[in-house]
């Protein structure tokens, strides 16, 4: 039986950060207008916990996203992780986590955190060029990223990384740079974020007098591919590529502009899997008549390409009269096994 992670998300919203990000505006990325109680809090995870089916085989996280937790109060933060606390006391779920900024991280603050059984604690880098986080008015530095990264780590907490691509002064070369060092701090997973244009933030209206250029879908694709690339090649997993649309984060309503697509991740695995198989395709000497590509079912909807792309892609390029993708579940996660005129099969991997 497949293991199921369940996250129960605590929104906290633009609660403990004084700073104005030129792309933030939390109330509309999280689509919650007000802060919480304690007691919210507590009635959120009890009504989600009677949407899943817990079992010992699944994993469930309470985490607390959207704000700067650890710069609320600490009267707050207690009460908040005392609840939290107690669901996990109970053995009812399996971990709490959370999400801040790097100039609020201490070690008193960890010692605190401790108190309550946080084990994973996610940090929004976006960058790690001083010039990119003064044009973002982040409000901090890449040197208080790496003192916060190296406390959490020293303290045995696990920690997750946040970046975003195509914020004011950003280029390729920075984005790689900052991607570079992330996977020097050695995190257990990744975010990566293409920056959007919403409603109600200085980035609007940057945009609106022509001060801003965001990135294109084609172009955000194509920076997150040779991120996804890094990443994976350095053993980091990326749990998110691109927001998770909601009610509020689709173009036409908050967002202005920017590269929003709603899956987004799928169009960046699309973009590998076109790569690695024109390589395999393209050393291939004999004519193609037909071609199976045989993948874990989860990966069919990311090879076959957003409206069958990359098949038509395919066909185009190598001239190939049919194909065929074919799920299996006994074929490896990256793997894809490609057979040719029904008699020659290659195994490559997605990357």
């Amino acid at each position: 039986m497949t293991k199921k992670h369940y996250i129960i998300p605590i929104f906290v919203p633009h609660e403990g950060c004084p700073f104005d990000c030129v792309f933030c505006n939390q109330r509309k990325i999280t689509g919650v207008e007000t802060g919480l109680t304690g007691r919210e809090v507590d009635e959120q995870i009890a009504n989600y916990l009677k949407t899943i089916q817990y079992t010992k085989n699944n994993k469930v996280e309470i985490a607390f996203f959207g704000g700067s937790f650890t710069g609320i109060s600490v009267e707050k933060q207690n009460e908040f992780l005392s609840i939290a606390n107690k669901w996990y006391k109970k053995g009812i779920i399996d971990g709490i986590r959370l999400s801040t900024r790097p100039d609020y991280i201490n070690k008193e603050i960890l010692l605190n955190l401790k108190k309550y059984n946080v084990s994973i604690i996610e940090l929004g880098v976006q960058s790690l060029d001083d010039e990119v986080l003064k044009k973002s008015c982040r409000g901090h530095l890449s040197i208080d990223v790496h003192r916060a990264s190296s406390l959490i780590k020293d303290m045995g907490f696990k920690i997750g990384l946040q970046m975003m691509v195509g914020l004011p002064g950003d280029d390729l070369e920075k984005t790689i740079n900052t991607a570079r060092k992330i996977i020097s701090f050695n995190p257990s997973f990744v975010r990566i974020y293409p920056t959007l244009v919403i409603k109600g933030t200085k980035l609007e209206e940057l945009y609106l007098n022509g001060d801003y250029d965001p990135l294109s879908l084609s172009d955000a694709v194509e920076i997150c591919k040779d991120l996804y690339k890094l990443f994976y090649q350095n053993d980091i997993d990326i749990i998110r590529i691109g927001l998770q649309p909601t009610d509020n984060i689709m173009e036409g309503r908050s967002v202005v502009a920017g590269p929003f697509h709603p899956a987004f991740r799928q169009l960046v695995e699309s973009a590998i899997y076109k790569d690695s198989i024109s390589i395999v395709l393209s050393q291939n000497t004999n004519k193609i008549d037909d071609i199976k590509f045989i993948v874990n079912p989860q990966n069919i909807s990311p090879l076959v390409g957003d409206k069958k792309s990359n098949i038509n892609y395919f066909k185009n390029k190598f001239n190939i009269s049919r194909i065929k993708t074919l799920g299996d579940p006994n074929v490896a996660k990256d793997d894809v096994q490609i057979m040719i005129n029904n008699e020659i099969q290659i195994i490559t991997k997605k990357l």
